[in-house]
């Protein structure tokens, strides 16, 4: 009997240690738990499918809200006070519970205070953490200028991608660059982009611009085949830059059956004036000798077997200057 006592009474006791430790724990869990759910909360936008909506440059944010424009407002666990908004012509919004609120003006981040000020003041959510994003921006331009078929100024209105503007603006010249330089309003911040063949590599070039944005595309470094080639003409250099007699050669479809191999030259541009200089095009057909870099401007020359008197370097270069233009595969 006095063993069942004792035996119930340690039982007991171990209960209430248990006990105590479970309570004395509880806070600790529950702070913990506190904290993860009251941390900071991102204002970063978001899209439709819940992805973070990339922002192209720094500068966006310095951007204003102004009449006509769409924004996503979202307040944070109060999903009826959220939703997609056109400001009116005189600068304010309507949200539920609010009323009005004037936003024309201001950037996304004021606009986010001043939505979350009336909400605090108001006594409708006591923390509010709200993010307000510009859908469109209708009183923004992007400024297209270089070598496109329509440089000009182009409305801003819905989401823009680098292609879509190029475009509207009827498409690159045969004379453009593949690498395309874009300006930002409010920052001295440049960004390259270079365009690929490859549609994989395109599809990550084509980011998204801004209103303010300046695309300039520039003209393309050329090197001139003419002569007794199948095809003659000016070719545009790649973002690479680098290409050979050969490969430029072989662009133009090789020599003709009327070609005097034995007289290719190159007319370069230098400092001190023009410059010939000799390529042995035949040992480079056989591979006899290593191939011979251009540079940007270079003209290469095949003559006619059939014409005795040599053309001048001046001559050559005149007719570079009307030749078609062709891109190197």
């Amino acid at each position: 009997m006095l063993c069942t006592f004792l035996c119930a009474l340690a039982l007991g006791l171990f209960g209430c240690a248990q006990l105590a430790l479970a309570q004395a724990a509880t806070p600790s869990a529950t702070a913990a738990q506190s904290e993860k759910t009251s941390g900071t909360v991102s204002t970063e936008p978001t899209g439709a499918d819940g992805e973070t909506t990339a922002k192209p440059h720094a500068s966006a944010s310095a951007l204003v809200i102004g009449p006509q424009d769409e924004v996503d407002v979202k307040v944070y666990g109060a999903p009826d006070l959220s939703g997609r908004r056109r400001v009116a012509s005189d600068g304010d919004i309507s949200l539920p519970l609010i009323g009005f609120v004037h936003i024309a003006g201001l950037t996304s981040d004021r606009a986010q205070q001043a939505i979350g000020e009336q909400l605090r003041a108001k006594n409708i959510v006591k923390n509010p953490q709200v993010s307000v994003f510009v859908k469109e921006y209708t009183n923004g331009e992007i400024s297209v200028a270089g070598e496109v078929v329509k440089p000009g100024v182009f409305s801003a209105l819905g989401p823009h991608r680098l292609l879509d503007v190029l475009q509207e603006a009827g498409g690159l010249t045969e004379k453009a660059s593949n690498t395309i330089t874009i300006s930002h309003l409010g920052t001295d911040k440049l960004t390259t982009v270079h365009l690929s063949d490859d549609a994989a590599e395109t599809a990550l070039s084509n980011i998204e611009l801004r209103p303010g944005d300046t695309v300039v595309v520039p003209k393309a470094q050329l090197v001139y085949v003419l002569g007794e080639v199948h095809k003659p003409g000016a070719y545009a250099l790649n973002a690479g830059g680098g290409i050979t007699v050969l490969q430029v050669v072989s662009a133009a479809g090789g020599p003709t059956n009327m070609a005097a191999i034995s007289g290719t030259k190159m007319v370069r541009r230098t400092p001190d004036g023009l410059k010939e200089i000799r390529v042995p095009l035949k040992d480079l057909l056989n591979a006899k000798v290593p191939d011979m870099p251009l540079k940007a401007g270079d003209v290469v020359y095949v003559p006619n077997s059939r014409i005795k008197s040599a053309l001048s370097m001046g001559t050559i270069l005149s007719s570079a200057g009307s030749a078609a233009v062709y891109r190197i595969p």
